[in-house]
């Protein structure tokens, strides 16, 4: 099978809402009158942000539901997207599983792959989404205001301790996971939830927002830094994951508070909000927790039970950190 003919069978689909799709130069793409277009990109390179073993229908599934959490923090309405692969070799088996992965949750959101490339290389994934916005309703970083509650939803730690496991990390301190936790801890790992409808839900609601995915303490820091605020945060009310409850305290604190792949929003809102999003969290069946507030200063400052610092000067994962 050449390049082409493997395009051809696992990657083209008749154009639906693009002028034009897979199979020239560019593709062509009229956004809805009046609104905006919001793009984001992400790479997924084996052995780095992926066990190599992973299952390949998993592995299609994550490669685009972290574009469409960028998305789904701004707000946005997920359209377009383009996939680019390196590939060590032609595996038609992979192949199929991870584009039957990928356009699963592509037609649950209503997302038409309009291009790409692929060459041969070691295992390296990379996704371009494009959404739509209406002018001046993207929720943005740099909006948090003084007196704000912070919100995340969902429940976190099960992805990090997920990759403790499948490292070895987990054994080495002889700790064993149930069958139970693995499958839970896998699945939050490999099969993460994009919250698009709570990020169109919180247009309007929402000051701030971004998506989890290099950890709480390290992203919020973002948003405090955007916005020229702090962010207080209360490790009783964090939406620990009930999986990993039974673990060591630290390493729950470890794992939720700095543990990546999680890719639930977190976000800010006036305290007048509280039964708007009370009510959003019935709506959508999802969880929705106050975690903490933003106050004037600078920084992100997790406290733990009894008022003490918990892990200060923590910061999110840094593919180039030292």
């Amino acid at each position: 099978m050449n390049e082409f003919e493997l395009i051809g069978r696992y990657f083209t689909r008749p154009a639906q809402r693009a002028v034009l799709g897979v199979g020239d130069d560019c593709a062509l793409l009229a956004p809805a009158q009046g609104r905006q277009l919001a793009i984001s990109a992400d790479m997924l390179v084996a052995g780095r942000h992926f066990f190599p073993d992973v299952d390949p229908y998993r592995l299609g599934h994550k490669a685009l539901a972290v574009n469409l959490s960028d998305l789904a923090a701004m707000g946005a309405q997920p359209s377009w997207c383009t996939l680019s692969i390196a590939l060590p070799a032609v595996d038609e088996a992979w192949l199929a599983a991870f584009s039957a992965g990928f356009f699963a949750l592509a037609d649950l959101h209503g997302v038409e792959l309009v291009g790409g490339d692929t060459t041969r290389g070691p295992l390296t994934i990379a996704v371009q989404i494009a959404g739509e916005i209406e002018p001046g309703q993207a929720l943005r970083r740099d909006g948090a205001r003084i007196g704000d509650d912070i919100w995340v939803s969902g429940v976190l730690g099960a992805a990090s301790v997920a990759v403790l496991a499948r490292s070895g990390k987990l054994a080495g301190q002889g700790i064993v996971l149930s069958a139970e936790q693995q499958a839970r801890c896998g699945e939050r790992l490999d099969m993460p939830t994009p919250r698009v409808a709570l990020g169109r839900a919180l247009r309007g609601i929402a000051h701030a927002a971004l998506d989890v995915s290099d950890g709480l303490l390290g992203d919020l820091r973002h948003i405090a830094a955007r916005s020229g605020v702090a962010a207080e945060l209360d490790w009783l009310q964090l939406p620990v994951d009930p999986a990993i409850i039974n673990l060591p305290l630290a390493m729950q604190q470890q794992a939720v508070l700095t543990g990546g792949d999680e890719y639930e929003l977190c976000f800010t809102a006036a305290t007048a909000q509280r039964a708007a999003l009370q009510a959003l969290s019935v709506e959508l069946d999802l969880p929705l927790t106050r975690i903490g507030r933003i106050t004037a200063g600078e920084g992100v400052h997790a406290r733990a039970g009894d008022g003490s610092p918990l892990l200060a000067g923590a910061r999110g994962f840094d593919h180039f950190a030292a």
